[in-house]
């Protein structure tokens, strides 16, 4: 195995950066790129995405806000009293759909900071606390249900579902589950074009790669990764990013190509920026930021 470490130090707003090539010659991140620190001073900071102007939304969940980073103008909050958002993703009418688990749902939050209910039961009874999720292409919404249990929740609270699911929700509004043999499921991400879909068994340590049929189920079931992880992306070269304990970035065919190491363990991470070259990732306390030589798929 080829391997190359390098070591970058920069001060003030930049941070010591280490990470590794493997086997490839060319690295991910842009020559003489540093991550920075571009906001700090959370509780834990989570589920980034990218609007359509290259903004990124992230939350502070623990003190149920969300922030919003813009290339520019830096960080200012953006909404207080979100049910405890955790992953997000923007859908096609540029609303941000949330998994929010103060309530066991999906909702959206529109331009106006307007709240609904998008989806919060499954055969009568209330989810167990949607974590992730991915849009595709053509607007379903694939979703991970495990269980953490918070201590917002009510005494009584329990897990309701038989299991720890991936879930389908379809435009039309019917819901399907298309995982339900997993551990505990967390991050996932999707291919531009719609076709495989990617997740995590984050208590297993394995990432699954599947196929998307017409009509929203997985198929082909395949082995892609032995890492679990908290959030994922994809860039548009097709290569997945992981989020655990450090960043792993993994070519298509499931090779190991690059780790990036950070001040603080990564939980998300997205691409933004106008040109959606500057990958974003949230980091317990912290959010920070790195220009890449590739970018991230809309």
């Amino acid at each position: 195995m080829n391997r190359r470490i390098f070591f970058i130090c920069f001060s003030l707003a930049t941070i010591t950066m280490a990470f590794n090539l493997h086997g490839q010659q060319v690295s991910l991140i842009a020559e003489n790129a540093a991550i920075h620190k571009s906001g700090t001073g959370y509780t834990f900071t989570e589920g980034p995405a990218v609007a359509a102007d290259g903004k990124v939304y992230f939350t502070d969940q623990p003190n149920d806000r969300i922030y919003v980073w813009d290339e520019n103008d830096g960080i200012s909050l953006w909404l207080e009293g979100t049910e405890r958002s955790n992953g997000m993703y923007f859908n096609n009418k540029n609303q941000l759909v949330a998994c929010a688990d103060l309530n066991n749902r999906l909702i959206t939050i529109d331009e106006d900071k307007n709240i609904n209910v998008l989806f919060e039961n499954y055969e009568g009874k209330h989810l167990n606390g949607p974590n992730d999720l991915w849009i595709s292409p053509d607007d379903r919404i694939y979703f991970t249900d495990p269980y953490y249990h918070r201590n917002y929740w009510a005494k009584e609270h329990s897990e309701a579902q038989d299991t720890r699911g991936v879930y389908n929700l379809s435009p039309d509004g019917s819901v399907a589950r298309v995982v339900d043999d997993y551990v505990q499921p967390n991050g996932l991400i999707g291919t531009a074009d719609g076709k495989i879909l990617y997740i995590a068994d984050i208590n297993d340590r394995k990432i699954w790669k599947y196929n998307i049929e017409p009509d929203g189920k997985l198929s082909n079931k395949t082995f892609f990764a032995p890492e679990g992880s908290d959030g994922m992306t994809i860039d548009d070269k097709g290569n997945i990013y992981l989020t655990m304990g450090k960043l792993w970035i993994y070519s298509p065919e499931g090779k190991l190509i690059q780790e990036i190491e950070f001040p603080e363990s990564p939980s998300n991470v997205c691409f933004g920026g106008i040109n959606r070259d500057i990958l974003f990732v949230t980091a317990r306390s912290s959010v920070y930021t790195l220009k890449m030589n590739v970018k991230g798929v809309k």
